[in-house]
């Protein structure tokens, strides 16, 4: 059995980083096959060729904060009324519409067609 002195130890981390194949690193030694060097190696956690530099830290990841408009609580709010947001405060007070909904819906009519008109197609 071989064994591993100081000196073969610092002979195989030199030859290893110089990225000798461990058949090459046997024969310099001697009386040494090429699986126990391997072995030995491994065993010293040895990289081969340059030392590498860490890994890039993780990028941050900005999930954006979407800000809801604050829910409309007020007492002259009514469920028949359109939801559908405006610039001036209009007859009630409310910066929406104020309309009656059409049945099922949340807007007008005047909103609902506004939001699902289909654009016609140009010629290309």
């Amino acid at each position: 059995m071989m064994v591993w002195t100081a000196e073969r130890i610092d002979a195989l981390t030199r030859l290893w980083a110089d990225g000798y194949s461990a058949r090459q690193i046997a024969d310099k030694l001697g009386g040494v096959t090429r699986n126990a060097v391997i072995g030995k190696a491994h065993r010293l956690n040895l990289q081969r060729g340059a030392v590498k530099s860490p890994p890039p830290p993780e990028p941050v990841i900005v999930v954006p904060v979407r800000i809801e408009p604050p829910p409309i609580d007020a007492p002259e709010m009514r469920s028949w009324m359109c939801r559908s947001p405006t610039d001036d405060p209009g007859k009630y007070g409310l910066h929406i519409c104020g309309k009656t909904c059409q049945p099922g819906r949340l807007y007008c009519a005047e909103h609902l067609t506004a939001a699902y008109v289909r654009r016609k197609r140009t010629a290309a």
